[in-house]
């Protein structure tokens, strides 16, 4: 059967019951966990989980409405960094080059998602309880770390993928681990077959 490709901006009206954390996450950093550690919490591990699962729910509903769905785009803001424009340009680059199920896109205003910085204790996607889900990124660390790297790999949480601390610089989801030295900003072949796998057709089920 010929494959049929359309594109279906996500929205996030479905992500009512996410993990709260304070409204003002857009403008300051809440306490987060550091990547200078070796693992998130398990809060903020939970928050980024609810936030894909939010996406991955708008993506069934969307898929509902039209069954012949098969590549979902997803939109995002950068208002709120513009420090990082260019970092992101090429991280949703990077993914769209990487991956077919799902793709990014900036807005013109909200997007389904949004980036935004400043000075926390490190770079983290989650959401911020109103059904909106956003990627904090943190100014030294991006400093002491390659900063494009650090924007493709949260955006990755975005799209479903979880840290993987232990794994060497090859692979964008081991983000600080491998050093500071890594300069590695693409996901490996693995990776991207687990994003394809996640948004498949828009309605596998969030793992």
């Amino acid at each position: 059967m010929k494959r049929s490709v359309l594109s279906a901006t996500v929205g996030l009206a479905l992500a009512a019951g996410l993990v709260a954390l304070p409204a003002t996450a857009a403008t300051a950093a809440p306490a987060a966990p550091t990547h200078a550690t070796r693992a998130h919490s398990a809060e903020q591990t939970a928050n980024t989980q609810a936030f894909f699962r939010a996406v991955m729910a708008s993506a069934r509903a969307r898929q509902a409405a039209d069954p012949w769905l098969q590549t979902v785009t997803v939109t995002y803001d950068t208002t709120n960094a513009p420090s990082y424009t260019a970092d992101i340009a090429g991280a949703a680059q990077i993914w769209n080059s990487s991956v077919h199920n799902v793709q990014l896109q900036e807005a013109s205003g909200t997007g389904d998602f949004s980036y935004t910085e400043g000075d926390g204790s490190g770079s983290y996607a989650s959401t911020d309880g109103h059904g909106h889900g956003y990627i904090f990124l943190d100014h030294q660390q991006t400093q002491e770390y390659y900063s494009l790297r650090i924007v493709a790999h949260e955006t990755g949480h975005v799209l479903g993928l979880p840290d993987d601390y232990s794994g060497p610089c090859s692979e964008l989801m081991s983000g600080h681990g491998p050093g500071t030295s890594c300069m590695n900003a693409h996901p490996d072949a693995n990776e991207s077959a687990q994003v394809d796998s996640l948004w498949a057709n828009g309605v596998a089920p969030a793992n």
